[in-house]
């Protein structure tokens, strides 16, 4: 019997559709100005945040082997079939994103629409709806 923290993947997966909802707003009017790159900085970092979670609770609650790093959380969730394979791509190029913006947050380009801002308004949506099928299977 698995004990998977539904309500704590619910919580998460609940931030997408405002997280999405700003990624577009950003989108839809780079100016490049420092508020604008500020905000797509935490969008973005916000956006690692929840799929490194929500997989951490998969991973955890279904007992899959153990991560070794942000990639090997998709990897290890993408493995599992907990999203399909045209996704993994992508969320593996967002999970990159991390150690620049966390740690090389001082030479991370503001002024640059990221390529992943306007991608993951498609993107998380469709990993929500993933993790919520996979979990209404496997539960």
């Amino acid at each position: 019997m698995y004990y998977v923290n539904v309500e704590q993947i619910a919580v998460r997966l609940d931030t997408i559709p405002e997280l999405t909802e700003a990624l577009k707003a950003l989108a839809s009017d780079w100016k490049g100005e420092l508020l604008q790159g500020l905000a797509q900085e935490r969008a973005l970092h916000l956006a690692i945040e929840t799929v490194t979670d929500v997989g951490s609770y998969l991973i955890d609650g279904f007992i899959m082997r153990d991560a070794s790093s942000y990639e090997d959380i998709v990897e290890i969730i993408g493995g599992e079939g907990v999203f399909p394979a045209e996704l993994q791509e992508s969320l593996t190029e967002l999970v990159k994103l991390r150690k620049p913006i966390v740690q090389d947050y001082y030479a991370w380009q503001r002024a640059e629409l990221h390529p992943l801002t306007v991608k993951l308004t498609e993107l998380l949506p469709a990993f929500k709806s993933a993790v919520e099928s996979y979990l209404k299977r496997e539960l």
